[in-house]
């Protein structure tokens, strides 16, 4: 009768990967592998793990897999609905956290949330900021609520659903701070991409159009209407983007203040502020 040990072992895929998969078919934490590891195991187990590598060696992403991703220390339900949260995109957060220690009551726009790993980021560590969450897909936002929902902060964080600009009345009242990661890839470059995000991520959180600029322009050109005066906006960007969306929001009338780069070293998040 097959083990742990024996199928990791087995196993064709990285080893990180089979354990995380074992543990999840299993039900098991990760140091139950080592505790546990010459325990016989119930065949129908040992078919729902080999049914989940045979999905990730035909490319499926292991948070779909599993149906979770962790991000800023927290654990979101992903879903092919969303885009796979990514480790990059925790710049994004830790710099409009740093805006919020001074603005500790701020009104926060995410524009485009997906699984809604930004705003629940920001509403779990800022406790005293109000957060809007918008996105096209109204799947994306069903699966946003729920994760608002577990992660305890579903009263601080509003969703809207609707393309950019157009999910918020034309009556509501000007943010403090907008935020976005917009999808950012060349639409000839998606198909190119790896299988695992080309395949089983949706299309629409991944392409930005011709240039891959296209989201970026068009938040650009209405980012005045929405910001308060002082309110800064900070975006991530694709490789070689920088420039110019600093120059999209430098000609819609804000100030750029920085161009980060992430642990890579790529430049990542643009964060801009609009004149007083």
């Amino acid at each position: 009768m097959d083990n742990p040990a024996t199928l990791l072992r087995a196993s064709s895929l990285p080893p990180l990967e089979a354990r995380i998969l074992l543990c999840h078919a299993l039900g098991w934490r990760r140091t139950e592998l080592i505790t546990r590891s010459d325990e016989p195991l119930d065949a129908a187990l040992v078919t729902r793990y080999q049914a989940l590598e045979v999905r990730r060696l035909a490319g499926e992403p292991v948070a779909q897999l599993v149906g979770a991703r962790e991000f800023f220390g927290l654990d979101f339900e992903v879903t092919p609905d969303v885009l796979i949260p990514r480790p990059e995109t925790e710049l994004l957060v830790e710099t409009a956290l740093e805006f919020l220690a001074h603005r500790p009551q701020a009104a926060v726009l995410d524009l485009g949330t997906g699984s809604g790993a930004i705003a629940i980021a920001i509403a779990v560590n800022a406790r005293g900021v109000g957060v809007i969450a918008t996105d096209i897909s109204t799947a994306a936002l069903a699966l946003a609520q729920r994760n608002a929902e577990r992660l305890g902060c579903a009263q601080r964080v509003e969703f809207a659903a609707g393309d950019c600009w157009a999910a918020l009345p034309c009556s509501h009242p000007k943010f403090d701070l907008i935020l976005s990661n917009p999808p950012y890839i060349p639409a000839d470059e998606v198909a190119r991409l790896q299988p695992e995000v080309a395949r089983f991520e949706p299309e629409i959180a991944l392409s930005g159009g011709k240039d891959g600029l296209e989201f970026y322009r068009r938040i650009a050109r209405e980012v005045s209407s929405h910001l308060t005066a002082g309110g800064e906006m900070i975006v991530e960007v694709g490789a070689g983007q920088a420039a110019a969306v600093a120059l999209a929001l430098s000609d819609c009338g804000c100030r750029v203040l920085d161009v980060l780069r992430d642990l890579d070293g790529h430049e990542r998040v643009v964060r801009a502020r609009l004149a007083a």
